[in-house]
């Protein structure tokens, strides 16, 4: 008897196993449209895809929340363009420069009904993130950025943890295309924003890379606030006062990814920092970072030589003239929090 109750036990599970794996929905196209098919020209669901444009180096994303469409590049050279959902009113997706912090292939939500959330990529641990989803053609998210299943699986495969994604918002802030509230410094520990991190005014810059040993780095660099933030893995790990030659000229908005110097090439340094086209910037997709640009930018000697000393492939440089510092950013948003475990789950959202 006990036999066969394990046997029916059994199907029962595989069942429901076969059930689950079948119940999952695909949403959008299976395949790529030609690559050079133009961002406009995609229907709803539709994506290019076009990994052999640059097979290594380090990745972006850019989600453009008024063109609802998501691009990808690789090394500076773009790889990838899909339509995308983002947040509908009410829940709409936040704007600024995230990391990845998880992975999950096979994720369901906690809170909408165990619904299917494939290739799940997570930006926030209050619930924004990357996965496949419905594409009606309009913002439709519960916040979250939905891709084509298939673009999401492609997306998902080349990824790593900590790889910079940028939502902007070119719509409500034209000369800003990135709004860099959301990057009010965290503390690690509960999550809430720092209250003490400003410099003394006898302090020219602060390093404690001890903070956050390991993991993906982001440099900020405002011309409005006069400061340059330094964050590891989420993490802020140091800050300088910097000045700027000629400070009523802006310096713009630019998002830089540092890339292996090519043979022959004549910038100034061990690295490349390739620009990254963003919403109303598209022009300085990959071309150098200009060098008189950043001569007129100038850290405390120290401070640069303890971070130069850190710099990789795949550090991300995001300059703005926007002030970031907690005082001058107006409404404060949680980006990274360094301890989920300590974050609700009612605020997990997934």
């Amino acid at each position: 008897m006990s036999q066969i109750f394990i046997m029916l036990l059994s199907v029962m599970l595989l069942f429901n196993s076969n059930a689950h794996a079948t119940g999952v929905p695909f949403w959008g196209d299976k395949t790529s449209m030609p690559v050079g098919t133009l961002p406009q020209a995609l229907k709803p669901g539709q994506f290019v895809w076009d990994p052999a444009a640059a097979p290594l180096g380090p990745v972006v994303m850019v989600v453009s929340l008024p063109e609802q469409r998501g691009y990808v590049y690789r090394n500076g050279i773009r790889i990838g363009i899909t339509t995308v959902s983002t947040g509908r009113p009410g829940h709409q997706s936040p704007t600024g420069v995230f990391t990845i912090l998880q992975k999950d292939k096979d994720h369901h939500s906690s809170i909408y009904n165990n619904a299917a959330m494939p290739y799940t990529e997570r930006l926030t641990w209050g619930g924004v993130a990357l996965h496949a989803g419905g594409l009606p053609g309009y913002p439709s998210s519960h916040g979250c950025v939905h891709l084509p299943s298939a673009f999401a699986q492609a997306l998902f495969g080349i990824t790593p943890m900590g790889m910079t994604v940028v939502i902007a918002n070119e719509t409500s802030e034209p000369s800003t295309v990135v709004h860099p509230t959301v990057l009010a410094p965290v503390e690690a520990k509960s999550g809430a924003a720092e209250q003490n991190a400003r410099l003394a005014p006898n302090e020219s810059y602060r390093w404690e890379p001890q903070k956050s040993p390991s993991g993906p780095l982001s440099i900020l660099i405002s011309s409005a606030d006069q400061r340059v933030l330094v964050y590891r893995n989420g993490e802020e790990i140091g800050r300088a006062k910097l000045t700027i030659d000629d400070p009523g000229k802006g310096l713009g908005t630019h998002v830089f990814v540092a890339s292996e110097k090519k043979e022959g090439s004549a910038a100034p340094g061990k690295f490349e920092w390739m620009a990254v086209g963003i919403p109303g910037h598209y022009g300085e997709a990959k071309h150098p970072l200009d060098p008189d640009e950043i001569r007129r930018v100038h850290f405390p000697p120290d401070f640069q030589r303890v971070v130069a000393a850190v710099i990789q492939p795949g550090v991300t440089m995001f300059v703005t003239d926007s002030p970031v510092l907690g005082s001058t950013t107006g409404t404060k948003m949680q980006v990274v929090n360094g301890d989920p475990e300590k974050t609700p789950q009612a605020q997990q959202k997934k």
